[in-house]
């Protein structure tokens, strides 16, 4: 009897998981918004081993509206030389400490899973012609979409009473990054895959309605691009 509780108990574990997993990829196909510009402004989604970044431009605006990362917390973002700047939104016990698999805790996972805060990391990177980035894809968006992509990320920014976005206390990983608190909570309903793709259908894209791993947001970028 014993036996047979166990096995059933050892299998609901296994379903678990393996359900939510598949539920991030049905959600992925079911997408909403316009259809990919085959050209337009070139933004860049950045894969790591379980979290996208946003790659966007440095134009003129874009340094504009992100100008506070260089006076509160030193990115370089107004450097001749910066062309893309590197922005996430995630956990903030899991993002702020596992700048590697090496990082990973079992605390900050757990933390993660069962519901936190959320951070805003943002880096400034150079110039990235003729290199080969590992996870790197290139998509376009109009204009108009990429002032709504813009902003719909500023504003994921938490704010104090001023409206200025409040750094948090804590060392980056590369010496030219920052972090900021995040607007709203982090949980396995709302991972930062999801951030990515709410970002996305927000500025007008069409993508997958809910993308919480990054094989979800894989497979939604496989499914819409022109």
């Amino acid at each position: 009897m014993f036996g047979r509780w166990l096995r059933r108990a050892i299998a609901v574990l296994l379903l678990v998981p393996c359900g939510y997993y598949l539920a991030g990829l049905a959600g992925a196909l079911v997408s909403s918004g316009d259809n990919w510009p085959a050209t337009g402004v070139v933004v860049g989604l950045l894969r790591g081993p379980i979290h996208y970044d946003f790659l966007l431009p440095l134009d003129s605006a874009t340094r504009q509206t992100f100008a506070f990362a260089a006076e509160q917390r030193g990115v370089p973002v107004n450097h001749p030389d910066a062309r893309w700047l590197v922005v996430g939104w995630g956990s903030e016990a899991f993002y702020t400490t596992a700048g590697s698999y090496g990082d990973i805790s079992a605390g900050a996972v757990w933390q993660a899973a069962t519901g936190d805060a959320s951070v805003m990391r943002v880096d400034a990177w150079g110039d990235l012609a003729g290199q080969e980035v590992p996870g790197l894809n290139w998509i376009h968006l109009s204009p108009a979409q990429y002032a709504r992509l813009r902003s719909g990320i500023r504003d994921s920014f938490a704010s104090d009473p001023q409206g200025q976005p409040q750094p948090v206390a804590v060392a980056g990983f590369t010496g030219t990054d920052g972090f900021w608190h995040g607007l709203g909570g982090f949980d396995l309903f709302r991972t930062c895959n999801v951030w990515i793709g709410a970002q996305l259908r927000g500025a007008g894209l069409r993508f997958g309605l809910w993308t919480p791993t990054p094989q979800a947001v894989a497979l939604s970028i496989w499914a819409n691009q022109p």
